[in-house]
């Protein structure tokens, strides 16, 4: 199993619009890097989902449902999307600056690469965030 990222703006589309909705389409990636992670993506990977602009906070687990096919969005076969449901809440949602606070992350994508909307995350920074998401 690999662990990933997603950013979302949380006034375009939120964790709890996800758990709403119980499942969504994550497309409209069109970044050479995030389009390559979405493609090595796996049915049972787990995704940290990741609130940008408002919050910068990771809040909740998902988990990828289906591997990466057509993006609906765009008739152009390059551009691909998975599916994810949410798995969980966290306990407490970890802030970007508690991330960057702490050295073991210095090369974590979500401080090397801010901008990029689908992430690579090692699992010992998975393990990690888990711990600091347990803390109050």
């Amino acid at each position: 199993m690999a662990y990933w990222l997603v950013k979302s703006e949380p006034s375009v589309y939120s964790w709890t619009q996800l758990v709403n909705e119980k499942k969504t389409c994550w497309s409209g990636v069109r970044n050479y890097s995030a389009r390559n992670n979405l493609k090595a993506m796996k049915k049972g990977d787990l995704v940290f989902y990741y609130h940008s602009n408002e919050g910068v906070e990771i809040v909740g687990i998902a988990k990828v449902i289906k591997e990466a096919y057509q993006d609906p969005t765009i008739d152009n076969p390059a551009w691909v999307a998975v599916d994810i449901k949410p798995k969980k809440k966290l306990k407490n949602a970890v802030m970007l600056s508690q991330i960057k606070a702490e050295k073991q992350f210095v090369n974590m994508d979500l401080v090397r690469l801010g901008r990029l909307s689908v992430q690579v995350v090692k699992p010992e920074e998975w393990d990690r965030v888990i711990e600091l998401s347990e803390r109050k």
